[in-house]
C-alpha cells in the first residue's frame, strides 16, 4: 500500500498538463531573461549558501548523492517562451516551474529528505503513518530587479488558479486547489505555497508545498513533494535555509 501511494504521490507531481484548468490565462508580460553577462562571479558563494547536514533541522537529511545537486545550472526542463502570468494553472503543480517560466541567471539545489519517524500503522501495511517527505532546496539568483518580479507572478498565478482539474497520463482527473501564506521569516519577500490534490482511488488528499523567499536578487525555495498526512512542512526547514544563505552571502 505504501508503494501504492508513493506512485501516486509521483504522479502528482509530475502531473500531465493535458487537463481543463479552472482559470483563464494572463497576459501580463514574462520578467525579461538575463543575458549571461548579467551573471555575477559569486557561484561559489551560492551554491556554498544551500543547507548542509549540519544546518538542517533534527530528522532531516541533506541528499547530496541520490540526485545531481549542489551544481550550478542545475538539469532541469527547456526554457518556456510561456511566462509564469501565463502559464497553465496545473504548471503550478510541477517541481520544475520556475526554471521553465521564469529561467534564473544561476541556480543551485541540493535534495532533502524529511526521515519517517515510523509511529503507528493504521492502515496495517507495515509500515507506520508517517512516510516523511523527500523534496529539495534550491538558490535562483535573478538579474538586478528581476527577482521581486517572479515572486510577484507567483502570487499572481496562485490568486488566478484558485482551482483546477488534473488530467492524468491514464486519463483519470483529479482535482486541486492552491492557496498562499505568507511565510514566517525576515525577508524582503516570501511566500508559502500550498497545493491539494484529490486523486482517484486515495481517501486522504496531497499536499505538495514550496517556501519562497527573496533575499535581493536571489529567491531560496524549499519545495516538499506531495505527501499525505506528513508531520511537518517546509515552514521547518526555511528559517534553516534563510540563516544558510545569510551566512554564505556575508563571507
Amino acid at each position: 500500500m505504501r508503494a501504492r501511494h508513493a506512485a501516486v504521490a509521483v504522479a502528482v507531481a509530475t502531473m500531465a498538463i493535458v487537463g481543463t484548468s479552472a482559470c483563464s490565462a494572463d497576459s501580463s508580460a514574462h520578467p525579461r531573461s538575463a543575458s549571461p553577462s548579467a551573471a555575477t562571479p559569486l557561484q561559489d558563494r551560492l551554491r556554498d549558501g544551500l543547507l548542509t547536514q549540519a544546518q538542517l533541522p533534527d530528522g532531516f537529511k541533506a541528499l547530496t548523492e541520490q540526485i545531481n545537486s549542489t551544481t550550478t545550472g542545475a538539469p532541469h526542463a527547456p526554457a518556456s517562451t510561456v511566462s509564469i502570468p501565463s502559464m497553465p494553472c496545473p504548471e503550478l503543480g510541477v517541481g520544475t516551474f520556475m526554471t521553465v517560466h521564469a529561467p534564473p541567471v544561476e541556480d543551485v539545489a541540493v535534495g532533502l529528505e524529511q526521515v519517517p519517524d515510523g509511529d503507528g500503522d493504521s492502515d496495517g501495511d507495515g509500515y507506520g503513518d508517517d512516510e516523511g517527505w523527500f523534496g529539495q532546496e534550491s538558490l535562483d539568483r535573478y538579474a538586478p530587479g528581476q527577482a521581486a518580479a517572479v515572486m510577484d507572478a507567483i502570487r499572481g498565478a496562485a490568486q488566478r488558479c484558485p482551482s483546477y482539474t488534473n488530467t492524468f497520463v491514464d486519463g483519470t482527473h483529479g482535482q486541486s486547489t492552491v492557496s498562499v501564506t505568507g511565510a514566517d521569516v525576515r525577508a524582503d519577500d516570501s511566500l508559502v505555497l500550498r497545493i491539494t490534490s484529490t486523486v482517484p482511488e486515495a481517501t486522504d488528499p496531497f499536499i505538495s508545498e514550496t517556501g519562497f523567499v527573496r533575499e535581493g536578487d536571489v529567491i531560496l525555495m524549499v519545495q516538499k513533494v506531495v505527501g499525505q498526512k506528513p508531520r511537518s512542512g517546509v515552514e521547518a526547514v526555511l528559517p534553516a535555509a534563510v540563516a544558510a544563505y545569510r551566512t554564505a552571502a556575508a563571507g
